[in-house]
């Protein structure tokens, strides 16, 4: 150590030549150091972002879901409201005794909800080389689903229901045997649901 301090006190350049290059040497790594703790922040709020992005997403996906689960139930609603009042009104006619009805769709009920739309149009007027001028209308349209809410949660308001399109129907009944309650229960079906007769099947009900 002391032929170090000797050796720097006889050459001094070449000890300035050594301080010179720690202290770049430290320059050097405090830059790394830097660089190296920039980098690891933004990976870091990179990562809480995306997570927060998938949050999102999956209380959206929730959301959507929770309003296609309910509009299958008011859809399954409407399809069994109907077989029910047809039960109960050929019940009355008379001859016939218990009914069961079953109806096919070849499509579900469609629930249209209600919604805000804005439009914005804007026209932009251009002028070609040869000094003529045309006009370009752009359109932005937004549509939002309007919602009511009832104790916290929150459910789309119904705007109309598109009923299913009836394909045929098949009824057991007792006193079907008779051809008379037969024709009647078929005219009876046909009138409101609107379908052929050769897709209205009546079964005596053992």
């Amino acid at each position: 150590m002391f032929k170090d301090k000797l050796k720097g006190f006889i050459h001094p350049e070449e000890g300035n030549r050594n301080n010179k290059k720690k202290i770049e040497n430290l320059a050097f790594f405090v830059v790394i150091l830097i660089i190296t703790i920039v980098i690891m922040n933004i990976i870091w709020n990179g990562d809480k972002d995306s997570s927060s992005k998938e949050n999102v997403n999956n209380v959206s996906s929730k959301q959507l879901a929770k309003e296609d689960t309910n509009s299958l139930a008011v859809a399954s609603q409407t399809t069994n409201a109907l077989e029910l009042k047809l039960e109960d009104i050929l019940s009355k006619i008379q001859g016939v005794g218990e009914v069961n009805v079953l109806i096919s769709y070849s499509e579900s009920s469609e629930i249209i909800p209600m919604y805000n739309e804005n439009t914005k149009t804007s026209n932009t007027e251009e002028t070609d080389t040869s000094g003529g001028t045309r006009t370009i209308q752009e359109s932005d349209s937004q549509k939002e689903v309007i919602y009511e809410e009832n104790d916290g949660e929150k459910t789309p308001i119904t705007q109309k229901v598109v009923e299913p399109k009836i394909e045929g129907a098949i009824i057991t009944a007792k006193g079907a045997g008779n051809a008379d309650v037969k024709s009647s229960i078929i005219q009876a079906v046909e009138a409101v649901t609107g379908l052929a007769t050769h897709k209205i099947q009546v079964f005596e009900m053992n």
